[in-house]
């Protein structure tokens, strides 16, 4: 048995192990976080054991490096959670079991704090709430239905399976745009090596021939002189265009509204992002309608969940409208953005009043149609990459050997 001792002042938690009897006199062992050892052992003796022998628990020889607390990370959570529930074990420590078992000490350090303000009287809804970096208004809200209605190891399998399915979708959608990407730097750094390294040599080399250069290879030489004077500004180029970017991204409204609807609008990329939004807004909305939680509440977390602001405005003018007694599917429809199967598959649901199935069969088919996008333009990608590349260096390599054909053919 581990315990905390709360104390208003903010002291140094110890970790102690400890060997006493209980009330029968059977010997037992455990462990127990305290400020002190004394405090320790007052802890123990009203819980009813004698402590014989306590002393702090020892470092382990080689301490895990804390590391950033990840989407997936929460996810997991959930999924444990959600089965030691299911198994019958209390919440407090189902949360203590979960916690230390953690590999990432981050994680572990979260859901003990979790775990203490439960001791102290708080729901699980109210300790998660603490952390809005880590726990989302969507999972807030659908743990504090789960606990309203008496299921919450059933809204934790939920929220677990929803949190595996939408960091799968982002995976696969930093996968199509981290692709064509790292191809462009590649071959950029890749022309600039042969420019800054390569071409030099050649340009020795053809200073002895005393003619005149090719025009291709009069220009490549140029270039590789210009890069040589100017690589600063081209390197100075890039950070500031990045550092803007990031800039903007964080900070105007208005860039990100540009950039997503840029995005929307590109070849195969865009109907994947267009999809994968779609998908996430079914699956949302499925999940809390599958949870109880009212619709236009419900709206609200579906907004930011589908990852573009083109759709989030979407989502929140049909709030509005669902919110002024509007049905959704008339809501969907004035915003011009949703598939005509999205629209009937909402408008069946409602009728049929099974709109969290409903929604999960889109939110099904369309995570399907992402796999399939992503498999294509993997496919597409490669030729691409071998064109851009045999383009480039190809092309730098045929420049340098010009002059040479050249003057084995008047020889």
């Amino acid at each position: 048995m581990a315990t905390k001792t709360k104390s208003n002042t903010k002291t140094e938690q110890i970790d102690f192990i400890w060997v006493g009897v209980d009330k029968s006199r059977k010997k037992i062992k455990g462990e127990i976080t305290a400020s002190s050892q004394l405090v320790a052992k007052v802890d123990l003796k009203q819980q009813g054991y004698r402590v014989t022998n306590i002393k702090p628990k020892p470092k382990p020889l080689f301490v895990a490096k804390a590391k950033k607390i990840t989407a997936g990370d929460i996810a997991i959570f959930a999924r444990q959670l959600a089965t030691m529930l299911e198994s019958g074990i209390p919440l407090v420590q189902a949360l203590d079991i979960v916690g230390r078992g953690h590999i990432n000490p981050s994680m572990q350090k979260l859901l003990l704090s979790i775990k203490t303000d439960l001791e102290g009287g708080s729901t699980l809804s109210e300790g998660l709430s603490k952390h809005p970096i880590y726990f989302d208004d969507l999972f807030c809200n659908l743990v504090e239905a789960g606990e309203h209605a008496g299921v919450l190891e059933s809204l934790l399998d939920k929220i677990a399976t929803y949190k595996e399915k939408t960091e799968s979708m982002k995976k696969k959608i930093k996968k199509a745009l981290t692709y064509p990407i790292a191809v462009l730097v590649v071959a950029f750094v890749v022309t600039a090596i042969l420019l800054l390294f390569v071409v030099p040599i050649f340009e020795e080399l053809f200073k002895g021939f005393g003619a005149d250069l090719p025009a291709f290879t009069q220009m490549v030489i140029n270039m590789s002189k210009w890069l040589q004077d100017c690589w600063w500004i081209v390197l100075s180029a890039i950070v500031v265009t990045s550092m803007v970017f990031n800039y903007f991204k964080k900070r105007s409204k208005a860039f990100n509204h540009f950039l997503d609807k840029t995005l929307l609008r590109l070849p195969i990329i865009g109907q994947i992002i267009n999809k994968s939004a779609i998908a996430r807004f079914a699956r949302t909305l499925s999940t809390m309608s599958a949870a109880g939680v009212p619709l236009v509440e419900a709206l609200r977390s579906v907004a930011g969940a589908c990852g573009n602001i083109i759709y989030y405005e979407a989502v929140m003018n049909m709030r509005e409208n669902v919110a002024n007694g509007q049905r959704l599917k008339f809501a969907m429809q004035q915003v011009k953005l949703w598939p005509h199967m999205v629209e009937q598959m909402v408008a069946i649901g409602e009728e049929a009043g099974s709109m969290d199935k409903m929604l999960s069969r889109v939110a099904d088919f369309y995570e399907e149609e992402v796999d399939n996008l992503v498999d294509n333009l993997s496919s597409l990608m490669e030729p691409f990459i071998m064109v851009v590349l045999g383009t480039l260096v190809g092309g730098l390599v045929v420049a340098m050997y010009l002059p040479i054909f050249k003057l084995g053919s008047v020889i």
